[in-house]
Formats: C-alpha cells, sequence, structure tokens
C-alpha cells in the first residue's frame, strides 16, 4: 500500500525542537491560514492547509519522541482518523490520531514517547483526540463503540511501519466491513435518524447548527461512509467515495459541501473556537461578507439563508437515497409489510421495496397527465418515488420548453392530489424535482425563502406544506380516535376542528388556498396579501376554476390574517367583536374554511405557535360568529336573573356547601360573558374562594406553578394604578409575562390572571421564595413598599439588552368595535417590564383598564386594552394625549 510523502513543511520548524518555537510556527502559520481565508473565502483551503500543518508539526514531533526515521520504528505507525484523516481539518476541529501497534507488547515499549508527543500537542493547545490499538483490536466490530469503527473508514498514514498501515488498510478493514457491514449501516442509520429526531427531522431552523443539523456536514458525511462501506465490501478499493456517487448527484452535492465549508470556517474564525451553531447574528455577518457565495460582497441576510437551505436540501436528499439504497436486509414481518405494500401497484406504477417506478418511462413523453397521476399516488399511499422514477421526471421537465407546463384538465388533476391525505408529502417532492414551478411559476418567488423575525421557524415554501400537512393529519389521526401528537398543546380542540373539516363542501379550495396564500411574501412590495391575490390571477387562470370557486379563494387569501388577528387584538366574547366579524365572513361555510385556514396557518408557524389558549380563542370565536350568523347572539355582560345557569351549577357542585346560589351569582354580576367562557368550573371556584377572603384582608394573592409557566391571580377592590402596580411587582422580580386578564363585577371587585415565566428560575428553584414574592406583591399594592425602589436598576440593566430584531412601537385607537370602551391596539419590541411601562402610562392619563389582551409573537408584543375614562369612552383629545404619552415612554 503506498503512503504519501510527509509535507515539505515539516523540515520548516526550526530545530532544536522546543515548545516556544512550535507554538512561534504553529501561530504563524495558522495566522496566515485565516488570512488566505478572509481574503479568498475558499473553506477548502483552510481543510486543506491546516491539515498539512498538523501534518508537520506531528511529525517533527513523531521525529523527536519516536523515531528519527519516518518509517520506523517496527510494529508501530501513526495514523490520522476522522475530519483529519480526510484531510478536513476546520480551524477549531479536533485531530483525532491512532497509535496503531502489532501487538500489546510494542504499546508498553512506546507508551513512554507517545504520551510526550501528545503532551506537546496539549501544550500547544490543540484539542487531541486519540486512541493506542493493536492490529487485532482494528479489525473486531466494537459493538459498545461503533464511531470508532466508521472513524477508521477514513485512516490515513502519517508515520511508521508502512507495512502494519498496509494490513490494516488493505486486509484487515475490507474484511471487517465484509463480516460486518449490516452492523456498520445499521448503526449508522441509528445514530443519524437519532441526530435527526434531536433537529425535529428537519432543516429548518432559524439557527441551525451547520455541522450536526440534517442537510448539515455529517449527513454529507454519512453519505460519504456508507459509498465507503459498499464499495470495501464490493470490490475491496478505497475508491473516494464521492466518485462512485451519480454523475448528475454530484455536482450539487460538492457545491453544498462546499458552501457549508465556507460558512463552518467563517464561524470558527468568527467565535474563536468549535461553534457550528449557525446564530442569528452570524447569519448576518457571513451575509455582509458573501461567505460561501460571492466573497467581498454584502449580501441580504435573508437571500443568505435562502442559499443555506437550498445547500441542505441538497445533502438532505442525497442522504435520503443512500441511506435507502444501502439500508440492510430487515426483517420477515417488514419483508411482508412490503409486500402488502407492492400491491398498491397499478397500470402506471410499480411498488418495489416501498418505492414507486414507472412501467413505462417513456409514456411521460406522450401522456403529460402521467406526471400528475404520479403525484397523486404519492399523496394517496405517502411512497416515496425512486431515484430512476425522479430522473425520468427531471428528463422530462428538461425536455419540454420552459415556460409553464401546460396540462389539460389540470385543476381535475391537481385538485386530486391536494385531497389526498400525504398532499404535503406529494408537494414537497413536486416542488424539489421542479415541476411544481413549472406548472406555477409564482410558487417559485417563495423556494426556500426566510422570514428573519424569530416567530416564524420555517422557510415560506415549507410553511406552506406544513399548513396542509397540519390539516390533513386532523382528519387521518382523529379519524383513528388517537391524538395527533403525544406531546404539545390539548387534544380536545384538536377533534373540534377535526369535526369542522368534516363538513367543508369543497375542501379542495382550502388546501388550494393554503398552499398559495403566501406566495406574495417574494413578491417585492410591503402588502404580501396584494402580491398573493396578483399571484393567483394567473394560478387560477391556469387551473380553470369556475368564479365562483376563484371568489372564494380571493377572499380567504384575502382575509386569512383576520380570524388570527380578531383573536389576540379583540375581545372575542365582545357581540360587537362578533357582529363586525361575522360581517367580514358572511356565510357559515366561509367561516369555517377561514377558521380551518386560521387553524393550519398558526400552527405551521412553529411548534409552540399554536398554544391551547390560542386555540380556545379561536374556537370560541367560531362558535360566537356561527351562533351570530344563524341570528344566536350573547349579551355583553352577565346579567343572572331566575334559576342558576348550567356554568354556576357545576362551580356550586365544586364548591359545595354551604355555598348559595346567590352568594355566587353576587360574585359573578356584571363580569364579562368572557369570563364564563374562558374560566373552568374549577378555576371559578378558586377565584370565588378568594373573593371571600376579602372580608377579612385587602387583597386576596393566589399563585400557583404550572407545567412551563406560573400563575398569578388577584382580587382586591378597584383602585387607580392597580394593574401597573401588579405588572411593576412582576418586573422587578424578573418575570416575563406571556398572557393577562383583568376582569371587573358590578360592585368593583377586580380579578386580574397574569401567566408569567419565571426567567431566572427564582421562584421555580427556592420555593420558599414565593411567599415573599406574594408578601411583596402586596406590600406594593397596600403602599408599604414604594415600587420604583423595588424595581430599582435590574429592570434597566435588562432593557439595556440590544434586541436581535428592532419592533417599531406603533398605537391605534377603536371606538367603533365595542359599545363601552375605546380599544387600544399596540405593538411594540417585547422586553422584560413593557406591561408595567405601558400600564403605568395609562394610569397617568387616568384611563380605566376594562379587559387586557396580553400576546407576544417572538420578539414583538401584541397587546389590546379596552379603556374607559370617568366611565366612558376616550374621546379623540384623550385618544392623543393617551398616544403621545406611550410613544414618549416606549
Amino acid at each position: 500500500m503506498p503512503v504519501d510523502p510527509p509535507p515539505q513543511s515539516v523540515n520548516a520548524i526550526s530545530s532544536p525542537l522546543t515548545l516556544l518555537s512550535l507554538s512561534d510556527y504553529y501561530t504563524a502559520e495558522s495566522g496566515r491560514i485565516q488570512q488566505t481565508f478572509h481574503e479568498a473565502g475558499e473553506g477548502r483551503l483552510v481543510l486543506r492547509d491546516r491539515s498539512d500543518l498538523v501534518d508537520a508539526l506531528v511529525l517533527r514531533l513523531y521525529r523527536e519522541f519516536l523515531s528519527p526515521e519516518p518509517q520506523e520504528p517496527r510494529r508501530l505507525c501513526l495514523l490520522a482518523l476522522g475530519g483529519y484523516g480526510r484531510r478536513e481539518l476546520f480551524p477549531h476541529s479536533d485531530i483525532d490520531l491512532l497509535f496503531l501497534t502489532e501487538d500489546g507488547n510494542t504499546q508498553s515499549a512506546h507508551r513512554e514517547a507517545i504520551a510526550a508527543l501528545l503532551r506537546m500537542l496539549w501544550d500547544l493547545r490543540m484539542r487531541v483526540g486519540q486512541s493506542t490499538r493493536t492490529l487485532a483490536e482494528c479489525g473486531r466490530l466494537h459493538r459498545d463503540n461503533l464511531e470508532f469503527n466508521v472513524a477508521l473508514l477514513d485512516l490515513r498514514y502519517l508515520a511508521g511501519d508502512p507495512n502494519l498501515y498496509a494490513r490494516l488498510h488493505d486486509e484487515v478493514i475490507p474484511h471487517l466491513v465484509a463480516r460486518d457491514r449490516q452492523d456498520l449501516v445499521r448503526n449508522l442509520a441509528d445514530l443519524t435518524a437519532q441526530r435527526h429526531a434531536k433537529y425535529g427531522n428537519t432543516i429548518f431552523h432559524l439557527e441551525p447548527d451547520l455541522k450536526e443539523a440534517p442537510g448539515g456536514l455529517r449527513d454529507f458525511h454519512v453519505c460519504h461512509w456508507l459509498t465507503r462501506i459498499e464499495e470495501l465490501e464490493k470490490n475491496a478499493r478505497w475508491t473516494p467515495p464521492e466518485e462512485l456517487w451519480p454523475a448528475r448527484d454530484r455536482p450539487a452535492a460538492q457545491r453544498a459541501f462546499e458552501f457549508l465549508a465556507d460558512a463552518r470556517c467563517f464561524l470558527h474564525y468568527l467565535q474563536e473556537r468549535d461553534d457550528n451553531q449557525l446564530s442569528y447574528e452570524a447569519q448576518a455577518q457571513a451575509a455582509a461578507k458573501g461567505v460561501g457565495m460571492r466573497p467581498g460582497e454584502e449580501l441580504a441576510p435573508a437571500d443568505w439563508m435562502r442559499n443555506y437551505f437550498r445547500q441542505a436540501r441538497v445533502i438532505g436528499q442525497l442522504t435520503a437515497q443512500r441511506s435507502d439504497e444501502a439500508a440492510p436486509a430487515r426483517s420477515a414481518l417488514y419483508a411482508r409489510y412490503q409486500d402488502w405494500r407492492s400491491r398498491l401497484s397499478n397500470a402506471d406504477f410499480l411498488v418495489v421495496r416501498g418505492r414507486i417506478f414507472a412501467r413505462q418511462p417513456s409514456a411521460f413523453e406522450e401522456d403529460r397527465l402521467l406526471l400528475l397521476r404520479l403525484f397523486e399516488m404519492v399523496a394517496r399511499h405517502g411512497l416515496p418515488l425512486s431515484r430512476e422514477t425522479e430522473r425520468f421526471v427531471e428528463s422530462e421537465l428538461a425536455r419540454v420548453a420552459a415556460e409553464a407546463l401546460r396540462v389539460p384538465e389540470l385543476w381535475q388533476h391537481f385538485g386530486r392530489i391536494l385531497v389526498q391525505p400525504h398532499a404535503a408529502e406529494a408537494l414537497r417532492d413536486m416542488h424539489r424535482l421542479g415541476l411544481l414551478a413549472r406548472l406555477f411559476p409564482e410558487f417559485q418567488a417563495i423556494d426556500s425563502l426566510v422570514i428573519r423575525d424569530f416567530y416564524h421557524r420555517y422557510t415560506v415554501d415549507e410553511h406552506s406544506f406544513a399548513t396542509l400537512e397540519y390539516l390533513h393529519r386532523l382528519r387521518t389521526e382523529n379519524s383513528k380516535s388517537k391524538p395527533l401528537e403525544t406531546t404539545g398543546p390539548g387534544r380536545d380542540w384538536e377533534q373540534k376542528f377535526a369535526e369542522i373539516l368534516s363538513e367543508i363542501e369543497q375542501p379542495e379550495l382550502l388546501y388550494l388556498t393554503l398552499l398559495f396564500h403566501d406566495v406574495g411574501k417574494g413578491i417585492p412590495g410591503q402588502d404580501h396579501i396584494r402580491g398573493s391575490l396578483q399571484a393567483l390571477k394567473g394560478i387560477m387562470a391556469r387551473l380553470g376554476l369556475p368564479e365562483e370557486d376563484c371568489q372564494t379563494v380571493r377572499f380567504l387569501v384575502a382575509r386569512h390574517l383576520e380570524m388570527s388577528a380578531t383573536c389576540q387584538r379583540r375581545d372575542v366574547f365582545d357581540p360587537e367583536t362578533v357582529r363586525d366579524f361575522a360581517k367580514i365572513v358572511g356565510s357559515t361555510e366561509r367561516l369555517k374554511m377561514l377558521c380551518l385556514l386560521t387553524y393550519a396557518d398558526i400552527r405551521a408557524v412553529n411548534p409552540e405557535a399554536l398554544t391551547p389558549w390560542k386555540a380556545e380563542l379561536l374556537w370560541q370565536l367560531y362558535v360566537a360568529t356561527s351562533n351570530h350568523l344563524t341570528r344566536s347572539v350573547d349579551d355583553e355582560r352577565l346579567r343572572i336573573v331566575g334559576s342558576a345557569s348550567e356554568e354556576m351549577e357545576k362551580t356550586l357542585a365544586v364548591l359545595g356547601s354551604p355555598t348559595s346560589a346567590e352568594d355566587l351569582r353576587f360574585f359573578l354580576e356584571g363580569f364579562p360573558r368572557r369570563y364564563l367562557a374562558t374560566h373552568t368550573p374549577e378555576d371559578i371556584a378558586r377565584h370565588f374562594e378568594l373573593a371571600r377572603r376579602l372580608a377579612n384582608e385587602p387583597i386576596a394573592v393566589e399563585l400557583l406553578a404550572r407545567d412551563h409557566h406560573f400563575e398569578l391571580t388577584v382580587v382586591t377592590a378597584d383602585r387607580p394604578y392597580l394593574f401597573a402596580s401588579i405588572t411593576g411587582t412582576l418586573a422587578a422580580w424578573g418575570m416575563s409575562i406571556i398572557k393577562a386578564d383583568a376582569f371587573a363585577n358590578a360592585v368593583g371587585m377586580v380579578l386580574d390572571t397574569f401567566k408569567f415565566i419565571d426567567l431566572h428560575h427564582t421562584l421555580e428553584l427556592n420555593p420558599s421564595e414565593r411567599d415573599r414574592f406574594k408578601q411583596s406583591l402586596v406590600d406594593v399594592l397596600r403602599g408599604a413598599v414604594e415600587l420604583k425602589k423595588l424595581l430599582g436598576a435590574r429592570v434597566r440593566a435588562e432593557m439595556e439588552s440590544r434586541p436581535k430584531i428592532r419592533v417599531g412601537t406603533q398605537v391605534r385607537f377603536d371606538s367603533q368595535s365595542s359599545s363601552h370602551s375605546t380599544l387600544l391596539e399596540l405593538i411594540a419590541q417585547d422586553r422584560p417590564g413593557l406591561l408595567f411601562d405601558i400600564s403605568s402610562t395609562l394610569a397617568d392619563q387616568g384611563c380605566n383598564i376594562e379587559i387586557a389582551l396580553i400576546d407576544t409573537e417572538g420578539l414583538r408584543a401584541i397587546d389590546v386594552f379596552y379603556l374607559t375614562h370617568g366611565g366612558a369612552k376616550l374621546d379623540p383629545v384623550m385618544q392623543d394625549a393617551v398616544g403621545d404619552a406611550l410613544r414618549r415612554r416606549l
């Protein structure tokens, strides 16, 4: 087995050998490599040059401590493994070394010399991973450490006995692979699956890990290892794996690797450590320098990330293909399952090993509809395409003219794809292979388009596919009478929304809307809805939709944010809110479609976007509007006359004797109707017991620890600055308010509830602090402690932290949507103490908060207050004064 000669730079290191001389040489050469990268921006040069630099240092130390002759001593050799073995050393990557010996006696003889060599490397602040193994140990499968066996696939000779290295390279490892291929491949598959699961099985992350995330460098190396294992098993050859990949895949894979290599080198130099997290700030800095794309040319961060996702998609797809091709034989049960799936074959397509093949590939040229029937099969059964079939699709698309693909009866066939349970999978495949953009060129505008707002998790195209996926899962999973997921928001409302979906008369129109509702985000202009509507003209003309259906789709796209905005910024239990929303919707069918569109749109933003309380608000608005459209409208405030209501009966059952219906009626009288609708009988009973305590104490406080937050309830008589005092105390204790409600009954008793996150884990880690927190709040409300002193410098220090996204303050008043209050809608930069600043400013202006609706989206606070002044709505002069005061304060 031939070995590479030592790098010429090995002789450039000064002699005699000292740590200082090595350190000076290493520092100077590392600086030169870094400077070259900053000038040329080529990560591959960094990987090669740093590998050569480390070679020079290691070989110089080898000469010093082990042998002055590079191919001595006998029965010992030094090898590079892993990234170092591949000559892919990133600026701060680990250096993996293997000291290979003939037997244990050889190890003992050189133990001290090896230790001295390693100490010198560590003293140079290199991160060295090393192992000392015999030839026999390298030939065994280490089931408790299969990573070592995989690392051997990238071995490279450095120094020592070349014959020993040749035996390992030419005999031992090929024999190991031939014997244990299935275990090696299965281990790689399991490790890859576990790693992908850690990242949610998606390439779409706001701040991805360039190395470990799906579509990252680790996936590229998995493809490399799988190919090497296959080649060693079949031919016992060490052909570079990339040369064995299909010729049509190699250029794209190479470009993707080079982009990620450039980006990772940039990150290492930026962070001065092995940090592979592509943070928000790092994205902006990489884009400013055109890293991996056009070095030295400033790019928009969103455009740079768009390219990242495209490259990650290439590697992710290659990984899926190589993993499938290399998959070891499965059990007999799995074979029977695959045999069952093969029965899904039809006149046009075969199902073999769970993948779809075209029976007559040439038929694609004669029958354009065959393309759509192919993806209808994917959508119906959820089966992937064979790589051969994918190539036929790509070839057919390349053969026809570049303009939009003309397909007869397009809507009839495309609509059938949309309504199938695996439509999202089929659409992703159509998009990846280029068919979707050929049918609808407008969709190309959102290909890998990034929304940089810390709220949207996915690119716009993936978000659109995910909306269909979540809606279809409502139908398929609830039809099996089991929850969609084992974790996440509550399950009851999923069944409710599934029931609405089952009632939709034309679900294909809803799915069509979801696919194209955000295409306007890729069209220049401030209003993406207007852009989407403009794009729909060409889309619907191409589909040949009837005008009535066109009107429905246009309405849904034009109003797709309406229901979400109403839930978050209006009191959905206010009859005027419901009446106004009902006027917009107009019919129960449109209401159902808009409700489901809103559900899917929020759900697909990020895994945490649709919280249970948001889902409940959406459901309550749907029910209230549905009732209104059928002429059933609730009163604004609770006026309880006659016998106890059903809600009261349930609450009385929780309370038990000696509570009377009259006492509970007195407590509930005058509360907004939304109080009953948003609280369980158990909640109402707890609040009632708190109100009873007011007979002996002026302020009743309850603090409950929930799964991921705390819930604070305060019951007391109304007074100026009450809401501001509570929010100020929470801010002083470092709490982040995520939701708040303020209620008042007919006798002026106020019930305020706050859900907050304990940012510093003060209450979570120190349960005894909870009583001190409650007493601190009571002291502030009683006036025994001055709030400004309590706040001190804590909030100011936190407010000085620089936000990653700047959100401009927006203030808007609305005196039409409520019969009793003026609505204040405020959008601002979310930060500690924000709600205190808002509420104290409102109190300074003499405003009373009737209802507060608090919400956040990423770094944006969206707060809505129902305000009165002197028991009436705010007049225009008062609105101007309040608005000016808020803008000055915020």
